[in-house]
């Protein structure tokens, strides 16, 4: 007996949803990084608990960040993270065990208290957590709304995620898997480079660079010596954060390049020539082409 079903992961910014899923599936396949809102569509993760006669295989749906949106590229965000609860048989609020129930996350529960689908609580960071503070806002929040279980893990460090993976398991429906066993996302190559060097931009300069920022993989070619080539265009909004993102003399952008280069080298399992080029773009926010290279949908 096999079963397969969808597991939408959603929550407030940095509650550790991407670093969840990651930890589920077993490898990266989501990008995380200290600042809030770092995903921006909707991404599948592929999970499996037990074998392939008789084991589960969990779709697990990662979301941005619900927050309250200010402009057109925040209301595609929460409007992507909102669609992924569609058709969900189950769904997971993460919530950061440490900083516990805030007005984000008791508008989360607004939205979610009427909602049909199987609902699990997962109270996240508990390695950093207060533990006696982690008791009460677990019944906080349950007293907020019902939720079916309720589960303590902390996605870094790995602590209660198998549990956690067996019970999402455990509920989802009977039916044939909807991926191979060796399939961990549905993100295509050309995505996920676009994903790993937005996330270097995020780590080396998140204090630096606000958000008016995005990839767009203009090339993607295999060369005849099976390595890849990738061209990758960046993208800001003004000439002083072009300045930022290539630094004196070009250092930062090679060394974004760098370590983006050795971590996708490392996840498509060959070599890879990534070459970046920054660009000031104005108002690529207002972009529709944009949006749908993001894969998120243009919402007035």
């Amino acid at each position: 007996m096999t079963r397969c079903g969808l597991v939408t992961v959603v929550g407030a910014p940095n509650a550790g949803k991407s670093t969840l899923v990651n930890a589920l599936v077993g490898q990266k396949v989501a990008i995380v990084s200290p600042k809030a809102q770092t995903t921006r569509a909707r991404l599948l993760g592929v999970a499996i608990e037990g074998t392939v006669n008789d084991g589960a295989q969990l779709l697990l749906v990662d979301t941005p960040g619900i927050f309250e949106p200010k402009r057109r590229l925040d209301r595609a965000m929460v409007a992507a993270a909102w669609g992924g609860a569609e058709g969900a048989d189950l769904l997971a609020l993460v919530v950061d065990g440490k900083a516990g129930v805030g007005a984000k996350v008791s508008a989360i529960l607004d939205r979610l208290r009427d909602r049909p689908e199987r609902k699990y609580l997962v109270l996240n960071k508990v390695d950093v957590a207060d533990k006696p503070k982690l008791l009460l806002h677990a019944q906080r929040l349950n007293e907020a709304l019902a939720f079916d279980e309720t589960f303590f893990v902390s996605a870094s460090s790995g602590d209660g995620v198998a549990e956690l993976k067996r019970a999402f398991a455990a509920v989802m429906p009977e039916g044939p898997w909807h991926y191979p066993e060796d399939q961990v996302s549905d993100a295509t190559e050309r995505a996920l480079a676009a994903e790993v060097t937005r996330e270097q931009l995020f780590l080396q300069l998140h204090a630096e660079l606000p958000y008016a920022s995005a990839i767009e993989t203009e090339a993607y070619k295999e060369r005849p010596d099976g390595s890849v080539e990738i061209h990758q265009q960046v993208m800001v909004e003004r000439p002083t954060q072009r300045a930022i993102v290539l630094g004196k003399g070009g250092a930062r952008i090679r060394e974004i390049g760098a370590r983006a280069r050795g971590e996708l080298a490392g996840l498509l399992g060959r070599p890879v020539h990534l070459y970046l080029h920054v660009k000031v773009r104005p108002g690529w926010d207002e972009d529709r082409e944009v949006y749908r290279d993001l894969g998120l949908d243009w919402v007035d």
